[in-house]
């Protein structure tokens, strides 16, 4: 709420609960870059070059995701672009729906009794390539 509320420009994507956003001061800029499947509002690159361009700028920026960023949410790709530019950023990390919906429902994604891991793998690779190697290394 604090990131929210301190930024002069926020960026967010499709999977945010839109009522976070009303914790934005007011004259507070939305810029919504959200994706879905095969269809990007913008691509990942020009997010990158935004986010870089407005802290330049002197800008407070909140680039506000769904679940963790840095879990499928091209957080690390984002963060290394402002580290290119010598920018100081905060990570203030969400909480994945691999974790979130099991914990909601009551089911432990560990339990020392039953499963001592936990895996999250996406089915997508940013080739698209499907790698039988990957997933028989897998099971």
């Amino acid at each position: 709420a604090k990131a929210i509320e301190q930024a002069d420009v926020i960026l967010y994507d499709r999977l945010v609960n839109k009522a976070l956003l009303d914790y934005a001061a007011d004259g507070a800029k939305f810029v919504y870059c959200g994706k879905h499947p095969n269809h990007h509002s913008m691509p990942q690159e020009d997010i990158n070059a935004l986010l870089v361009a407005l802290a330049q700028k002197g800008n407070t920026v909140t680039r506000l995701k769904g679940g963790d960023p840095f879990i499928f949410g091209r957080g690390g790709g984002e963060a290394e672009a402002l580290a290119a530019e010598g920018l100081a950023f905060e990570v203030v990390p969400g909480i994945t729906s691999g974790v979130a919906a099991p914990a909601y429902a009551g089911i432990p994604v560990t339990h020392r009794d039953y499963s001592s891991s936990v895996a999250f793998v996406t089915a997508v690779t940013k080739d698209d390539v499907d790698n039988d190697d990957y997933w028989h290394s897998l099971a």
